[in-house]
């Protein structure tokens, strides 16, 4: 069965300039200009990456990220932790919404 996703995209993801060079143009020196070290590492931008992508259920970002942690010198410990920090994030912003449904519960019980 054919995937949604195409593994095959993500090495030519230029290529979406194609429509629009200038903008593309635009959009990869400002991706490539977040990504250089500054006042956090690109080692550290890339497990923050990779927690994002996991947060967006990215699969051509968890692949890039996974492959570019490790190429950081990133480890599995490190790189499981920036998931876990990624489920925390994500588990506690549907946790705290829970005080809405609380609040319509009391509400529509009284």
């Amino acid at each position: 069965m054919d995937s949604y996703y195409k593994p095959d995209h993500l090495p030519n993801f230029g290529k979406i300039g194609e429509g629009s060079p200038e903008l593309a143009e635009k959009f990869f020196a400002y991706y490539s200009a977040v990504f250089a070290d500054g006042a956090l590492s690109s080692h550290e931008k890339a497990l923050i990456a990779l927690a994002v992508a996991h947060t967006v259920q990215c699969p051509y970002c968890i692949d890039a990220y996974s492959k570019e942690c490790l190429q950081q010198g990133s480890d599995l410990e490190q790189m499981t932790e920036a998931v876990h920090v990624a489920t925390a994030i994500r588990g506690g912003a549907s946790l705290i919404h829970g005080l809405q449904m609380l609040d319509h519960a009391h509400h529509l019980s009284m």
